[in-house]
């Protein structure tokens, strides 16, 4: 998409430009963008071949596509590319960041991704999912368009692992299924003694019991003297008149 700019304060890089070469130079081409200051691309950023000679290239008064590659405001100053940047710099590319990508080749171990950068990121196969793969073929196929998290980028050896795992939930534990009986509330229940309380229970009756026949024979005992008590009165009384 062409940006629409009106001065060279809004520009940015990898802005998107249509514009016409006013001027050719040994080290490059003039653009005129519309804006005050015309662009600048250098030689080298007309193709990605080698160029000798920028008039084998492009014509004055011909149309371009241009890319912002850099702005100098307070110089006046706008550096511009034929070439189309890619969506992310190897400056931009961070562990932990998330991106966009389509699924460019499989290999047994995993499967890479364009995601805009010089060169694809590869999804190790036990990055591909939770769980066991046998072959990511059973996860993607080529053309797919995924979302990727970066675990590690190596600028030297221009080398980027990517995840997709990494943004998938993790797989719930299987919980344990206890089954509930629903019991309609019909009162209190007596619950069931167990067998130590149903000892001690035993033996309190016993104890109770014991005591109530004891204090049987000692009412029975009592009531034997005093009606011998009375007896020994009443004769008394008799031998008086």
């Amino acid at each position: 998409m062409v940006t629409q700019t009106k001065s060279i304060e809004e520009l940015n890089p990898k802005d998107r430009l249509r514009g016409t070469v006013v001027k050719i130079m040994l080290a490059g081409v003039v653009v005129d963008i519309g804006l005050e200051v015309p662009g600048v691309v250098h030689i080298s950023r007309i193709q990605r071949e080698p160029v000798n000679r920028a008039e084998d290239v492009v014509k004055v008064g011909q149309e371009v596509d241009v890319w912002v590659r850099q702005v100098f405001p307070e110089r006046k100053r706008i550096e511009l590319t034929m070439i189309e940047p890619l969506g992310l710099e190897w400056r931009e590319i961070k562990k932990g960041m998330v991106a966009e990508g389509r699924i460019t080749r499989l290999e047994k171990y995993g499967a890479f991704v364009d995601i805009g950068a010089e060169r694809p990121g590869l999804v190790h196969i036990s990055e591909l999912a939770h769980g066991f793969i046998d072959s990511p073929s059973d996860v993607v196929h080529e053309g797919d368009d995924v979302e990727v998290q970066v675990l590690s980028v190596n600028r030297r050896r221009k080398q980027i692992k990517l995840s997709m795992k990494a943004l998938q939930e993790p797989p719930q534990k299987a919980a344990k299924k206890v089954e509930q009986v629903i019991v309609e509330d019909e009162g209190p229940e007596e619950s069931v003694p167990t067998a130590m309380e149903a000892a001690l229970r035993q033996a309190m009756e016993r104890s109770q019991n014991g005591e109530s026949k004891t204090n049987n024979k000692k009412s029975k005992k009592s009531s034997s003297i005093n009606s011998e008590l009375e007896e020994i009165f009443v004769r008394t009384l008799k031998q008086g008149q």
